[in-house]
């Protein structure tokens, strides 16, 4: 999985945030409140986001409505994933990674981390 370009992520958080389907053109409508952006912009990045499987789209009459194929979650545990597999040494990229963490993160690592043995 490979990271998100600028308007790619900026039109997947939105996907995330509706969590329902949507047009490009409520996209558009959407993005042209904070700046000039054109239809076919919107139109080619939600295609490519489309051809990668990060969205997933149907047939609204001559157009598309589109959702996410995967939760942020889902996706950044994909370029998680990616990262760790670029080191012959998993673990230790893992500990440097928690020794970077909030205290606070750490116990919410601890936690997911005892619900994952839980469920296990």
């Amino acid at each position: 999985m490979r990271q998100l370009g600028q308007l790619e992520a900026v039109v997947m958080h939105r996907l995330w945030e509706w969590a329902r389907p949507v047009s490009v053109r409520e996209v558009v409508d959407d993005l042209q409140q904070q700046r000039e952006i054109a239809y076919t912009t919107v139109m080619t990045v939600m295609d490519n986001l489309h051809r990668k499987g990060l969205v997933a789209r149907e047939k609204d009459g001559r157009a598309y409505r589109y959702t996410a194929a995967m939760s942020r979650e889902d996706h950044a545990a994909g370029l998680l994933e990616d990262v760790l597999a670029q080191t012959p040494d998993r673990g230790a990229a893992l500990l440097s990674f928690v020794g970077h963490l909030s205290p606070d993160e750490q116990v919410q690592l601890r936690a997911a981390l005892s619900q994952f043995d839980e469920e296990a």
